[in-house]
């Protein structure tokens, strides 16, 4: 990664003629949940860190790198006494652990501090206070924004943007899954990977400019040769970011949750399941036929994937104006989960009603994930499972594998149901191949407009031989990686974009 330069600028106190830095403020900010708890951690970054220890604890010594020390924090109050003359006095704050990281070998890579208080929002309050009150025009010290922690890291290329933006998703994964497909840029793989193919382009970049500058030396049968040669790698390497593409398209899946709709005729069981799966009472469950009129949607983690279960109106003929809307939304709902779950009931498995036939356009039509749910499975014996496995198995199409028994009643058969669904989503996430990977939005749009469009430039000059213009396809392509992980000239102007999506303290 560059190094990078910032303009520091100087100037003068007016009242105590020192030089002060206006470039480096040192920041502070509360980094975990501003709630009363057993714990609270003030991070403090920037040149002034050593001298908040200081005067926080009415220490003399500066602290030591990576060591931790409980220590006690004041604040300094200046009374006036009956004479007019002013006195000094300490005032308790807390008790705390201290931690202290030293410049390059931090978060930030400037000096750290962490300040580990007592949780309460009094005494956190406070710190943040008298902190605040260390300021001086010599040694300016302020809250911090969104993502400053971040920021300085990455300008002190601790990090670069891929690596920072796979932080921030790790802080905000809801579930083992999201939490493993964060990781992947949070440990620097995709920055490796993203950096591969940055030099490979550049070495064709390379290769053709020797041609622009001596084209002269080359007979054109060597030019040609070249000019494929360069053709055969950017083939091969846009069809690794395509394929790369697809797969963050599979795993994009876990951070935004697998869509799984129930469909069923009435009194299927559909919202039993649902309260089931959600060990909750989600949804209203009665015997009256039509009660659920709406669809609604719940977020669940079942075994470590993010959910988003959706429970329907049982399909079925109707004249009911409110039901047929709501049977409407079910299909249409139906069309855009990842894995439907149809329901029937064991007691009432008649083969020709309306939801059937939805069913069967439905595995026929579309290329999600189905499988066919017999629930009050209780109710019925164990030739009729038989014969109800044959039977639909044959009437929808679907393998045998893919029919199951459970009875919610009795909570029959859940746990073989989470295990079935389960495998499904490593299939509809890849997961059960690879572990998932996980970039942006930002970096998302980057490689399909910049990178692969620089592909399809080089590609149309290369059809009428203009190299000077394939070339600047290819650099196109270059300079979108280098937006992507940082290494680009302007790249200030997309910092904004990243970090303001952190929390403060982050």
């Amino acid at each position: 990664m560059p190094q990078f330069t910032y303009l520091r600028k100087f100037g003068t106190c007016l009242s105590c003629k020192q030089s002060i830095n206006y470039a480096s403020p040192t920041v502070y900010a509360l980094s975990t949940a501003p709630a009363r708890a057993a714990i609270g951690v003030i991070r403090i970054t920037g040149p002034a860190s050593k001298k908040i220890f200081t005067k926080l604890t009415h220490s003399s010594s500066t602290p030591q790198h990576r060591v931790a020390s409980v220590r006690k924090i004041y604040d300094t109050l200046t009374t006036s006494d009956v004479y007019g003359e002013r006195k000094s006095k300490k005032l308790l704050l807390d008790e705390c652990l201290v931690l202290f990281f030293e410049s390059p070998k931090s978060y930030t890579g400037e000096d750290l501090l962490e300040l580990h208080l007592h949780g309460g929002v009094a005494v956190i309050n406070r710190v943040m206070s008298t902190i605040g009150k260390l300021h001086s025009p010599i040694s300016p010290i302020r809250l911090a924004e969104p993502g400053e922690f971040s920021k300085r890291a990455f300008q002190n290329q601790r990090f670069d943007l891929t690596e920072v933006e796979g932080i921030n998703t790790l802080i905000h994964a809801e579930t083992e899954m999201q939490r493993v497909s964060a990781l992947s840029s949070m440990k620097g793989e995709t920055n490796i990977l993203f950096n591969q193919w940055r030099e490979r382009i550049l070495r064709n970049i390379a290769l053709l400019t020797t041609v622009i500058d001596f084209g002269e030396d080359h007979d054109i049968d060597e030019v040609n040769d070249l000019f494929d040669h360069v053709n055969i790698d950017i083939v091969d390497l846009q069809k690794e970011v395509e394929e790369y593409l697809l797969k963050v398209r599979r795993s994009q899946i876990l951070l935004d949750g697998i869509k799984i709709t129930l469909t069923g005729p009435p009194n299927a069981g559909k919202s039993s399941l649902l309260n089931i799966l959600a060990q909750d009472d989600k949804a209203i469950v009665s015997s009256i036929a039509g009660t659920t009129r709406d669809a609604m949607d719940v977020p669940l983690d079942i075994n470590g994937y993010k959910i988003i279960i959706g429970d329907t109106a049982g399909i079925r003929k109707s004249t009911d104006e409110i039901e047929k809307e709501g049977i409407k939304r079910a299909k249409k709902k139906s069309m855009e989960a990842d894995i439907n779950i149809l329901i029937l009931p064991a007691d009432e498995l008649d083969t020709e009603t309306e939801f059937l036939a939805h069913a069967l356009s439905l595995v026929r039509n579309s290329d999600k994930e189905n499988m066919l749910i017999i629930n009050k499975s209780d109710l019925i014996s164990k030739e009729m499972r038989e014969e109800i496995l044959v039977l639909f198995s044959e009437r929808l199409g679907i393998p045998q594998e893919s029919i199951l028994f459970i009875s919610c009643t009795e909570n029959e058969g859940i746990e073989k149901l989470i295990g079935n669904l389960t495998a499904r989503f490593e299939k509809v996430t890849n997961s059960d191949k690879e572990d998932p990977i996980s970039i942006s939005n930002r970096a998302k749009e980057i490689l399909a407009n910049d990178v692969l469009y620089g592909f399809s430039e080089f590609y149309k000059f290369k059809e009428i031989d203009d190299i000077v213009m394939a070339s600047e396809g290819l650099r196109s392509s270059v300079e979108g990686i280098g937006k992507i992980t940082g290494q680009a000239i302007g790249v200030e102007e997309i910092l904004g974009v990243v970090f303001s999506k952190f929390c403060i303290g982050k």
